[in-house]
């Protein structure tokens, strides 16, 4: 089973991108599963319904999340009901939405798993580690494959994790940092990892957003009000096989492509 994998979407150029890829490398990869990362979508802070409709009508089968989920107040009013959206699993008891899900493409069942790291991000979330062991044993039987976007600050915590679930997981991938890296591999038992897919929007900018508000605010310190910014697109995922029988990663490949404004039009 091939699965592409899209890092964060950023605001509606980032949809713009995402759109106009899917359509090339479903013809060119023909990915059987598109999972993709949804939490600064709308205007680089959450999701709306809107924007959800919107991004499933892409043929999209899942849409994970991170800390920003929250950011839309609606949120909370379509959460539950969003069947393909996922918000971290290791927020406490309560939270609205699912942290993980199984579901199905031609015949066969994989799990995907939304975490989030602790490092620099929320202290009150519960041990990511922890939970996925709890999340392993309830659908270790039911499933060969098993994805995790892993959203964290720390390349350290990321990579941790990935060594304490290697073998269990299928795909183990990094998003938050906006920064695709180079480190891509198949781990000693079997599992595909990266620790930060990137993000899929504006690429002159900083990590998404207009270069003068982020720059200023290391400068002076100061609270800014943050803007998406326009210009050419930069498009990052990866594309992983798996072997349907024993969920082990065959291979994963990292897909960066730049997008000339020229070129949306």
């Amino acid at each position: 089973m091939r699965f592409l994998i899209v890092g964060d979407i950023i605001g509606e150029p980032g949809r713009k991108a995402l759109k106009f890829m899917l359509e090339e490398l479903r013809e060119r990869e023909k990915p059987d599963v598109v999972i993709v990362n949804v939490e600064n979508i709308a205007g680089g802070f959450g999701i709306t319904e809107k924007i959800y409709s919107y991004v499933k009508s892409m043929g999209v089968d899942v849409m994970t999340s991170g800390n920003h989920i929250w950011d839309r107040k609606e949120i909370f009013k379509f959460m539950d009901s969003a069947e393909i959206l996922l918000r971290p699993a290791n927020y406490p008891e309560g939270v609205p939405g699912r942290g993980y899900a199984v579901f199905e493409k031609r015949g066969v069942k994989y799990c995907v798993i939304n975490l989030m790291g602790r490092v620099y991000l929320d202290c009150h979330l519960d041990n990511p580690f922890r939970t996925f062991d709890r999340i392993y044993e309830d659908i270790k039987d039911r499933v060969n494959i098993i994805v995790v976007d892993f959203h964290g600050e720390v390349t350290s915590e990321k990579w941790a994790f990935a060594i304490y679930s290697d073998g269990r997981a299928s795909i183990i991938y990094g998003t938050h940092t906006h920064v695709p890296t180079a480190d891509e591999c198949i781990l000693p038992k079997g599992t595909a990892y990266v620790t930060d897919v990137g993000m899929t929007g504006p690429w002159y900018s900083v990590i998404g957003m207009k270069v003068e508000k982020p720059i200023n605010r290391f400068l002076y310190g100061l609270p800014q009000k943050y803007e998406v910014a326009g210009g050419d697109l930069i498009f990052n995922a990866v594309l992983v096989d798996v072997d349907e029988e024993t969920g082990k990663a065959k291979n994963i490949r990292r897909i960066k492509r730049l997008i000339k404004r020229e070129e949306m039009r």
